[in-house]
């Protein structure tokens, strides 16, 4: 539990000199307990009530287990990004597992329970950057009020992209995010659709005239009763760059895809923007790679973590608890025993046996 202790040293605490309740302590509570299942600061103050034992363990608890309105006052002053740097130096081992050519995922999640009655759905987002192979949150930052892009520009600059291949949805592909991405001195791979219109055109024009002898590549995946199969092809477009100022553009893929369910197939291509050329196998695998940041990632934390239905609202509590539910996912992934993931977070709840290996294992990895 130290490693925990050693990285929140580096929050910022706002709170004045006479504040009672550690704020490492109450961090080590709050994240162990959200990694149980805790959902709010009053279910927070309640595990640790429960658990006060074992936390005594490894905490000094000077003035015993904070309230839910303690825990409430903290999250809504402290900076998530500072939050998520401390953990980001506990999983800093991890993270250095990353290979040239993994592709970091860049997308946002919309914090629907956190919003008042007259506010969009989308009225704060977490953007996350994700390590696809590792199933490991690499930088998480907050926008709010429809600044998405200019949060996923600054995750980016968070994180080391040399060498690695950056995937995102249309609404990152645009001169500012491959700008980011140029000076981090990563690849990138960017849908494009139909809000860059010339651009896609152009993008489309490329296929028309493919050779048969062209190289192509196909996969199927079966499983849920689905069919899927893939085509992918690359081809080369490098005087379209300079034509629509986008810098870097070595090629364009294309992706048409089919999917049967039951009986009913649909049909959908796709078209990316490349800062490189890939075969058209690696362009598959590296947008298929590119959801694992909605399957491994977004819909875990509504399925583990019911974080759709969460309420927290007020200032920076929502973001801050935000990030504490993907580093719990982050944390309880590098557990290599048999079960799903739902299983472990209960388990983890249940069996503090279970929960301390969890914990120690980012010790001993």
């Amino acid at each position: 539990m130290q490693i925990f202790l050693s990285a929140f040293d580096d929050v910022p605490d706002s709170r004045a000199s006479n504040a009672r309740h550690d704020l490492g302590e109450l961090l080590v509570i709050a994240f162990v307990s959200v990694l149980c299942g805790s959902n709010s600061c009053a279910e927070m103050a309640a595990f640790g009530r429960v658990k006060e034992r074992l936390f005594r363990e490894f905490l000094k608890l000077k003035h015993a287990i904070p309230s839910h309105d303690t825990f409430s006052e903290i999250f809504r002053v402290i900076d998530p990004k500072a939050l998520d740097a401390a953990f980001g130096k506990v999983l800093a081992d991890v993270a250095a597992l990353l290979k040239d050519g993994d592709v970091i995922a860049i997308d946002g999640k919309a914090l629907r329970g956190a919003r008042e009655k007259n506010e969009s759905a989308r009225t704060r987002v977490m953007v996350s950057a994700y390590a696809s192979r590792l199933r490991l949150t690499l930088a998480t930052v907050t926008a709010d009020r429809g600044t998405e892009l200019d949060a996923a520009i600054e995750a980016l600059g968070l994180i080391a992209l040399k060498g690695k291949v950056v995937t995102g949805d249309a609404l990152h592909c645009n001169r500012r995010t491959v700008a980011a991405i140029n000076a981090g001195g990563g690849d990138r791979c960017l849908a494009l659709k139909g809000n860059q219109e010339s651009f896609l055109s152009d993008a489309r024009g490329c296929f028309s005239n493919l050779k048969d002898s062209h190289p192509v590549a196909s996969s199927t995946d079966t499983g849920h009763g689905r069919k899927k199969n893939r085509t992918g092809v690359v081809v080369s477009a490098k005087a379209m760059g300079e034509y629509h100022e986008f810098p870097g553009l070595k090629g364009f893929a294309k992706i048409d895809a089919t999917r049967e369910t039951g009986g009913n197939v649909t049909s959908q291509t796709r078209y990316f923007a490349l800062s490189w050329m890939p075969t058209p196998e690696v362009l598959l695998a590296t947008v298929r790679d590119h959801w694992a940041i909605e399957n491994a990632l977004h819909w875990q934390l509504d399925v583990s973590f019911r974080e759709d239905a969460a309420r927290n609202r007020k200032d920076n509590g929502a973001g801050n608890i935000a990030v504490l539910r993907r580093r719990a996912l982050d944390v309880v992934r590098r557990d290599t025993s048999k079960g799903s993931l739902s299983i472990k977070l209960k388990r983890a709840g249940w069996d503090e046996a279970f929960l301390c290996r969890i914990l120690n294992g980012l010790v001993e990895a």
